[in-house]
């Protein structure tokens, strides 16, 4: 049997596929360095070893899957070379390993590991379904029939893979460190197109989805009657979000979510209608949708005294929107806090302006220092250009985060990709102290 050595288990694709690989009787193992990811808790719960990086562990007959990160001299893949294992990077045997099922990729700016999550809930109650998802979450079942992936077009690393589906959320200008512009972002794209082999289903809304090219069918959902799959009727209760859907404008049924703001319906449109075009039952869709818990990090609530702390990886003017929206719809009577760490200081500069405008929409904002990456030149940019930007802003400290009590009954929405789960720790700690 296989034996695979993971270099970088912790990696939000990387630990994931070794979760899948796993589940499917293979052995597995991996490196990483010391510092704790909430990515490693579903390795060590399947018992998977998770070692600190050292050339010993490699052994004679293993297979090497190398996280992106780490280059070709690294001490274990150098070692695996020295022995003449096969050294696969993480993309390539992604790509390889999908051939083997039905598959369907999740891509866009915004929404992905949402969707993701929610396509692969939903489709599990019709079919046997393995997924990857980027919250570093993966589930490997032996007998599939569908493989639901997570594809993300930083560095245009989907373009390793040839689906059978894509689901695409959007375009939007992100990554600044790497795509010059959204027309940069939408070749990508359109490079991804060509790629799928049955069937794209893409955002209607989106004025750029609405120029790509294909070789395959295109399927548009969306609010607008032009979409394929439109969303109707929408009602929203204090256990979610009910609407109507109908297919080339004829009634096709309703559906619910246990979730709020527009983003939401958007998502479930775009997994009903993939699920649609597959064939599946409708009532199989309509009750799965229903009982859709989330995913990691991505608007994840915890009731704490009197007030609601939730942590969210919103790190985009879009995705601020789209939390700060749900959080309204779902919270209509509570003060709306935001607090917020920007993430990289070039997107952190590309957005100032944005990121200013979009976080006005909360009550009142908290900012924490920019997150940033090694490889950036930081400039003279700091947390201060954008709090001037936004009216009463007020610095926030993970040592001293008691300002955030005077809030009472509020919702408080942590938001960013860098470690802003610290300031939301240090706050809960700060509260049992008191107590």
């Amino acid at each position: 049997m296989t034996s695979y050595h993971f270099v970088g288990i912790k990696g939000s694709g990387m630990s994931p596929l070794a979760q899948i690989l796993h589940d499917m009787n293979y052995h597995v193992q991996g490196s990483d360095i010391e510092k704790y990811f909430f990515t490693q808790a579903p390795l060590e719960q399947r018992g998977i070893s998770v070692l600190p990086f050292d050339k010993n562990n490699i052994k004679p007959g293993m297979t090497v899957i190398a996280g992106n990160a780490y280059p070709d001299e690294h001490e274990e893949i150098a070692e695996a070379k020295n022995q003449g294992l096969e050294v696969i990077r993480y993309h390539k045997y992604l790509g390889d390993f999908m051939k083997n099922y039905i598959s369907i990729g999740v891509s866009g700016a915004h929404g992905k590991t949402s969707t993701t999550g929610l396509l692969s809930h939903v489709m599990q109650g019709g079919a046997p379904t393995s997924f990857l998802i980027g919250d570093g979450t993966g589930k490997g079942m032996e007998d599939s029939k569908y493989f639901v992936f997570e594809a993300c077009e930083y560095r245009r690393h989907f373009l390793s893979y040839s689906p059978d589906y894509m689901i695409m959320t959007n375009i939007d200008f992100d990554h600044p460190d790497y795509f010059a512009d959204v027309d940069d972002v939408f070749s990508a794209f359109q490079e991804m197109a060509m790629q799928v082999n049955k069937a794209i289903i893409a955002c209607g809304d989106d004025e750029q989805l609405q120029k790509m090219q294909a070789n395959v069918p295109v399927l548009f959902y969306g609010f607008n009657e032009e979409n394929d799959f439109q969303a109707r009727n929408i009602e929203t209760s204090p256990e979610g979000t009910s609407f109507d859907v109908l297919v080339r404008n004829e009634y096709y049924g309703s559906f619910s979510i246990p979730m709020f703001g527009d983003h939401t319906i958007m998502n479930a449109l775009s997994v009903i209608a993939l699920c649609h075009y597959e064939g599946f039952d409708t009532e199989v869709v309509q009750a799965q949708l229903k009982t859709f818990t989330g995913v990691k990090r991505r608007f994840t609530e915890k009731k704490v005294q009197n007030q609601v702390l939730i942590d969210d990886y919103a790190h985009h003017p879009t995705e601020i929107r789209a939390t700060l929206d749900s959080a309204s719809k779902k919270y209509p009577d509570r003060e709306i806090v935001a607090i917020f760490q920007p993430h990289t200081f070039t997107r952190t500069q590309t957005f100032l302006d944005e990121f200013a405008d979009c976080l006005k929409k909360a009550d009142h904002v908290y900012l924490c220092d920019i997150f940033g990456s090694a490889r950036e030149n930081h400039g003279k940019l700091t947390i201060q250009d954008l709090q001037k930007k936004i009216e009463d802003a007020t610095l926030l400290s993970a040592e001293d985060p008691s300002r955030l009590s005077r809030h009472s009954d509020a919702v408080l929405i942590f938001m960013g990709a860098g470690d802003i789960q610290k300031f939301q720790e240090s706050y809960e700690h700060w509260l049992l102290a008191k107590s």
